[in-house]
């Protein structure tokens, strides 16, 4: 597997929890590969990736980075996604079509919990992968301990291939198990081969044996092998390895450290031996032709580039493609991508990473290619659970926001824009409230369009509890023909979530026909703002009398008429306030449990109920129902509880009635509002 560069380039995602180091990896990669002449620093702002103002402030990734380099003689490009949670979309889309991921961790096994979801989406999508230990000098602790915790959060057994040689506490080189051979690093340079050392040597046999029995686990030949004490010859050893890579019966464990270029020459080597082709990806992807995923747009100097991966076969600039819906379209120029820097290209190749211009139609997500396409790749992205209500600081700037904002949810797969017709608010919603304030920054720095913000408008309600008939009455002369509408309505409060109905019972012609919708219309219009100032819910309206002139009638009069008896029966009404209540589903380690159903609760979270996460070792799920007024920083308040592993997801439920001081509290502030 992964022999000779006719097999075309190999994509390797880089994923793990933020601060693990994969964009220092990355950059590791590519000065080893001999792509990079420095070994770019995120530290110092030295890195080809991170290289957006937002990233270089947060000191960590805001956005998907994309390299590409070569490694005797194979091609090879990596994706490196955001680690935090914030950031997570914008790599999903791209690791569905990666051929293998490294999983970067840390050598404290107390974070090795971290790694879960990286871990679980990659055994989900079904997509080889391998660990890298980054880090190894700052190591504290064993590293059978840290494979002792990863191990939980893994399905696949983890296979460790290196032994750590240590001096004292700190580890300066390793031995690895397949070759029997023992490395010592060498800042900033190869690892020089020495003897394995004496003290070690009875802990390499063992440690060698655990994992060749591991391998033969899937090998019978192997196992006979070893039943017979013969020595297997480090061919077949590297075999194995390759095929429990690909075909994800295991994973691999290695270590090193990016920042001072350690073990990046063995990690490279088994790359180029162990990962899998792009002919195997596009087996798992259903991909029969030249095909073209687009993972990711991007609009820039250049215009709007889509980033894609090329399977199936290669495909020129200017080929003729269709769509999903078998629109045709020429593809545009072609680009190479190396951080933020592009280069012309003539033709992608099987497998290759690239940037196609001038195909608009064409959004993230979709494919396009030669022939028959293959089906759509399902990706599940972190929920939107923040938002913040928006506006242009100038009001001449509301066309220059709608074309940027299009341009932002083009680009940002965690993003969504939404109006709410109540509060006639745009309401920008993302992940969490980091993510949203680097839009903010992003959408002025880009766009040159600055925004006010605020925390969005509660979802209050009223409705009332008593039934009540009111008049309305409505009489205006002026100089030629007056204003008269007069009716008797009877309100009285429905079920919870009815909504609203009217009805009439007009006997005799009191309101004529042809006016009773102006007054259901001047009705509906009352319901806008209530006694407490808010909309409102569930009543039923019934007109059952009134009378009208011959000559001063209209549906005006009968309009304001319905509405000023609308009021008025409000207000006597007995009305109430109303709160939104939201379905709260919360998933973290069993660990955090206990702190996260306190801090439910001491938002006015009602349990609902909790148990273990399926198919998650050692994960809850906990449901709850929570105000809407409760939701304004939870994220960050659960991610506090539980290392930054937990999630939530919150969907409206029902409306329930609020009472006393907190009740007091809102209609006073709402009072105070500007009319």
């Amino acid at each position: 597997m992964g022999k000779g560069s006719s097999n075309g380039t190999r994509v390797i995602a880089l994923v793990g929890p933020a601060g693990a180091g994969k964009t220092s990896l990355a950059e590791a990669m590519l000065f080893a590969a001999g792509t990079s002449d420095r070994l770019g620093s995120t530290a110092n702002g030295s890195s080809i990736g991170d290289s957006s103002p937002e990233s270089r402030q947060r000191g960590g990734s805001t956005e998907l980075n994309l390299y590409r380099f070569d490694y005797l003689g194979e091609s090879f490009a990596i994706l490196d996604g955001p680690g935090s949670i914030g950031f997570a979309a914008d790599g999903a889309r791209a690791l569905a079509v990666a051929d293998a991921a490294i999983v970067v961790v840390d050598p404290d096994p107390a974070r090795a919990p971290l790694a879960a979801p990286a871990l679980r989406a990659l055994d989900e999508l079904g997509i080889p992968h391998l660990i890298f230990v980054n880090r190894i000098d700052q190591a504290h602790g064993r590293i059978r301990e840290l494979l002792s915790a990863l191990q939980p959060v893994s399905v696949s057994p983890l296979i460790a291939r290196q032994l750590p040689i240590r001096e004292g506490e700190r580890v300066t080189g390793f031995i690895d198990l397949a070759l029997e051979r023992a490395f010592k690093y060498q800042a900033g340079g190869e690892s020089e081969r020495i003897e394995i050392p004496a003290e070690l040597q009875d802990r390499e046999i063992e440690a060698r044996t655990h994992m060749l029995e591991q391998l033969a686990d899937h090998d019978d030949d192997l196992l006979e092998q070893l039943l017979s004490d013969e020595t297997p010859d480090a061919d077949r050893i590297f075999q194995d390895l390759a095929r429990e890579t690909g075909e994800t019966l295991g994973v691999s464990v290695l270590f090193g450290s990016a920042s001072s270029s350690w073990g990046i020459g063995r990690l490279l080597k088994a790359l180029r031996h162990e990962t899998p082709c792009p002919d195997a990806t596009a087996g798992r992807l259903g991909v029969t032709n030249p095909a073209l995923y687009v993972f990711k747009v991007q609009h820039g100097s250049v215009g709007r580039l889509a980033y894609s991966r090329a399977l199936g076969g290669s495909i020129a600039e200017g080929s003729d493609a269709r769509d999903a819906n078998g629109n045709h379209l020429r593809l545009g120029a072609l680009f190479t991508v190396q951080g933020e820097k592009t280069q012309k290209l003539g033709e992608a190749r099987d497998g290759d990473v690239v940037a196609v211009a001038k195909i608009d139609s064409i959004k993230p997500g979709q494919w396009l290619g030669l022939g028959q396409l293959p089906p759509p790749i399902e990706v599940e992205y972190p929920s939107r659970n923040c938002a913040v209500a928006i506006e242009p600081a100038d009001r001449k700037d509301d066309v220059k926001l709608s074309g940027a904002l299009q341009r932002l949810l083009e680009e940002d797969a965690g993003l969504v824009v939404e109006h709410d017709e109540a509060s006639h608010e745009i309401l920008l919603k993302g992940v969490n409230d980091e993510h949203l304030r680097t839009v903010l920054a992003r959408l002025k720095r880009r766009y040159g369009v600055e925004v006010k913000s605020h925390a969005p408008t509660i979802g209050y309600r009223e409705s009332i509890r008593r039934t009540v008939t009111q008049r309305g009455r409505h009489k205006k002369q002026t100089g030629g023909h007056g204003q008269f509408g007069d009716v008797i309505i009877e309100v009285r409060p429905l079920q919870r979530g009815a909504g609203f109905e009217f009805q009439e019972k007009i006997t005799g012609g009191a309101v004529p026909r042809q006016w009773i919708p102006a007054v259901e219309d001047g009705v509906r219009e009352a319901l806008r703002k209530g006694a407490l100032g808010f909309q409102v819910v569930d009543v039923a309206v019934t007109l059952v009398d009134g009378s009208y002139h011959s000559v001063d009638s209209s549906e005006l009069a009968f309009r304001v008429a319905g509405r000023m008896a609308m009021h008025e029966a409000l207000a006597a009404a007995q009305p109430h306030l109303l709160e939104p209540m939201h379905r709260l589903t919360v998933v973290c380690p069993s660990s955090a449990t206990s702190r996260i159903t306190s801090g439910v609760a001491g938002r006015r979270g009602q349990m609902l109920g909790m148990g273990p996460r399926d198919g998650w070792t050692g994960w809850d799920r906990i449901e709850a129902l929570i105000p809407e007024a409760e939701l304004g920083g939870l994220e960050a308040e659960l991610r506090s509880q539980s290392q930054g592993l937990a999630t939530y997801e919150a969907e409206f439920d029902h409306l329930a009635e609020l009472n006393g001081p907190l009740a007091d509290k809102v209609i006073q502030q709402r009072e105070l509002e500007p009319a």
